[in-house]
């Protein structure tokens, strides 16, 4: 986990995995609520737990992985 804390907004730095996992999408840096409110409405993505198991970026990710 070293160094995830740097992934997220300065708020997000000494929370717990857990509430990493329940933090909204937008708590990652890069992302804003406009990216966000997006997300929500094409994929329903709330959080950041919904993101990292999206089956549609998981999808992505394994023709990816396989593409190397």
């Amino acid at each position: 986990m070293a160094g995830l804390s740097t992934k997220f907004d300065k708020a997000y730095e000494d929370k717990s995995i857990d509430e990493l996992a329940k933090a909204p999408v937008s708590a990652l840096q890069g992302i804003s609520e406009a990216d966000a409110e997006k997300l929500q409405t094409a994929l329903g993505i709330k959080t950041v737990k919904d993101l990292g198991t999206n089956k549609f970026f998981l999808w992505a990710q394994a023709v990816a992985k396989l593409a190397e």
